[in-house]
């Protein structure tokens, strides 16, 4: 697709990636404190999208981010709110559970969003380009070709070299799909942090971000914590946003795998090993 792409120039030291707030601010708030907490910058902190969701705060999110001063590109949700467009363009198949279910948040979310939200967002990028440890480093939602293309990790390595061709990338971070992963081939990383505003299907609450390091050389790591989702997930019922989704937020188990390719959907309720360092 033809998109705008913000440089930001070199970055150093730790760098946290994140994305899939999903309107959960109590995910988002114990987030910033983890990035104080290791003393990272705003500067280093990049967001990959989808920070509006399924959740109850979609505007005390975007208050969050526009204070904490971060990286942020466009996902999906963003570009359709900011557009005006009515519904939440994530290609779901019609009529599945998905495209039921959001025609219940989406609304909630683009009714929820200030005029002046709605405004910033048209200054989100569609894309982030860095340098960061001797290797150059393009942030993107789904894909280049589509921001709400689904890639996983069992997705083919065709798919993504073709990525990587375009954009002229070493390392690709990514979005959209919903759980960590990293794929290595011949020297180019395709990485996905994973999102904080829902669990990853593995049965347990715990939600996903990713640190990359340049002590020695070009590192990541994928890393998890725990918030409180108790209120989380309460908000979600007091406003009348899916039943199924606030129970995901409490029981780690996704309500479906509609979107999930067999490889994943096989994964479901198996816990992730958390804490993966690699160089």
């Amino acid at each position: 697709m033809e998109g705008s792409v913000k440089d930001i120039g070199q970055l150093t030291g730790k760098v946290l990636i994140f994305g899939g707030a999903y309107s959960n601010l109590q995910a988002l708030r114990e987030l910033k404190s983890i990035a104080e907490e290791f003393g990272i910058p705003s500067r280093n902190v990049v967001n990959t999208g989808d920070a509006v969701g399924y959740c109850a705060q979609p505007q005390e999110c975007l208050d969050l981010i526009k204070e904490w001063g971060i990286h942020s590109i466009a996902g999906n949700v963003e570009m359709q709110i900011r557009n005006g467009e009515e519904d939440c363009g994530c290609n779901f198949n019609e009529e599945s559970r998905c495209d039921v279910f959001s025609r219940q948040w989406y609304p909630y979310a683009f009714s929820n969003v200030s005029e002046e939200s709605k405004n910033w967002l048209h200054e989100w990028p569609d894309f982030i380009r860095f340098h960061y440890a001797g290797k150059s480093v393009f942030v993107l939602h789904g894909s280049y070709f589509n921001t709400s293309e689904f890639i996983f990790r069992s997705t083919p390595w065709e798919v993504k070299e073709m990525n990587f061709y375009t954009t002229r990338a070493d390392v690709i971070l990514s979005g959209h799909c919903g759980l960590p992963f990293h794929d290595v081939q011949a020297e180019k990383y395709w990485l996905n942090a994973g999102v904080i505003g829902m669990p990853a299907n593995d049965g347990t609450t715990r939600v996903w971000y990713m640190i990359l390091g340049d002590a020695k050389g070009f590192q990541f790591s994928h890393e998890s914590f725990e918030y409180d989702h108790y209120t989380a997930a309460q908000l979600m019922k007091e406003n009348n946003l899916p039943a199924s989704y606030a129970k995901t937020l409490t029981t780690g188990l996704w309500d479906n795998c509609e979107i999930l390719p067999e490889v994943e959907t096989g994964e479901m309720g198996k816990r992730i090993d958390s804490i993966l360092q690699f160089g």
